[in-house]
């Protein structure tokens, strides 16, 4: 039997929530990336750099969850972009994974010993595993923009042209950037919010205020150079929603500029790339006047829109080839069948509200600030 929900539907859907585990992770996880990145700045003393680090001591092992459901939606719902991606950009995500190995490693030994080069060693390993990820993820979404070398062959068999080197272009760099002005102005927002005032949250305002103004100017320094740099991928026929998921039946070409076009056919996406420029812009507000759950909130509408341009101004594609356009990976060519992602989605109605409610249940149970006395006194603190 058929499933009850149509095949162009469930590709529409799935895309939708690959988008929406991408904005979890960096709602959840961002803001422990950015307070780790901004762990030796923001504090300079073996206590005010622990107030820091428990402030996500808490909570980033959960949050990590968005990361495990983001792979392995790509794996299930979109397994043609799991294989490229993944054998495209090992190095890239090795790089990623031993910088996310050292946050867990650094949490836990840290404060093993007294020795205070011991303690700054680890401090600069969580900078590390929260600034290279920062990183490296933008500059992936900026290379997504500009074209993958890749290829498929007759039988499918991706075959990837590129080297880590490579990756890093300037319109790459400029989207690492933003990536990690993004997520500092987030931990800095969540370290507002999450430790008391005094000299840490001054500091940790002030790299908010700068991270916010960088944002800005590096959102809109990639979209002039999206709109003046040629980059693009257009369909050369109208595509099959219902069709196979084979991208060689699918027609594809270079087309400078092509990433605009969806502004001009629906108008209300325009909505993305000014949340993109709202958000940093409510932070900065909400740090200057000391209202930090309006810098949260605008932190976390940042990186809505931020993404949610990206997405949109790339449908239907969503990895497109820069040596053979034809192999482009699209929301109608490179998904799952129709049976296994209506199966996923029936799972994912079922757990995902699951996974929120916890979520949400144990940031009510963990909420307040950190105080330096509490981080002298509690023993379960790292």
């Amino acid at each position: 039997m058929a499933p009850p929900i149509d095949y162009e539907t469930l590709r529409l859907i799935w895309w939708l929530l690959m988008g929406v585990l991408l904005i979890g992770f960096t709602l959840t996880d961002g803001f422990d990336l950015g307070t780790a990145a901004l762990l030796p700045f923001v504090a300079r003393t073996d206590a005010e750099r622990r107030m820091v680090i428990n402030a996500i001591g808490a909570t980033w092992e959960g949050n990590q969850v968005w990361f495990i459901l983001g792979g392995g939606a790509i794996f299930a719902a979109w397994p043609f972009v799991y294989a490229v991606s993944f054998s495209g950009f090992y190095l890239a995500m090795f790089l990623v994974l031993a910088a996310l190995i050292l946050r867990p490693v650094g949490f836990k030994y840290r404060s093993k010993r007294p020795d205070a080069a011991w303690r700054t060693r680890w401090d600069w390993a969580l900078f590390v595993g929260g600034f290279v990820p920062a990183l490296v993820f933008g500059v992936a979404v900026g290379n997504v923009l500009t074209g993958i070398p890749f290829r498929l062959d007759s039988d499918l068999r991706s075959f990837y042209d590129g080297g880590l080197m490579g990756l890093f272009h300037p319109f790459s760099l400029v989207a690492g950037l933003l990536s990690v002005a993004m997520i500092v102005l987030h931990g800095a927002s969540w370290l507002a919010i999450k430790i008391e005032r005094g000299v840490v949250h001054d500091r940790a305002s002030r790299f908010g205020q700068f991270a916010a103004g960088a944002a800005i100017l590096l959102f809109a320094l990639g979209g002039v150079m999206i709109a003046t740099m040629g980059y693009g991928f257009r369909l050369t026929h109208a595509a099959d929603p219902f069709g196979p998921s084979n991208p060689l039946l699918s027609g594809t070409v270079a087309a400078p500029g092509a990433w605009l076009d969806n502004y001009g056919r629906y108008p209300w996406m325009m909505i993305a790339p000014v949340l993109g420029f709202a958000g940093p812009l409510i932070a900065w507000a909400g740090i200057r006047k000391g209202r930090e759950a309006l810098a949260f909130g605008g932190s976390s509408i940042g990186a809505i829109g931020i993404i949610a341009t990206v997405g949109l101004s790339m449908f239907p594609f969503i990895l497109p080839s820069s040596i053979d356009p034809a192999s482009s990976l699209t929301v109608w060519n490179a998904s799952s069948s129709h049976v296994t992602l209506f199966i996923m989605l029936v799972v994912t109605v079922i757990f995902l509200p699951i996974v929120l409610l916890y979520t949400a249940w144990v940031y009510k149970v963990l909420f307040g600030r950190i105080t330096l006395a509490e981080v002298d006194t509690n023993p379960d603190y790292y």
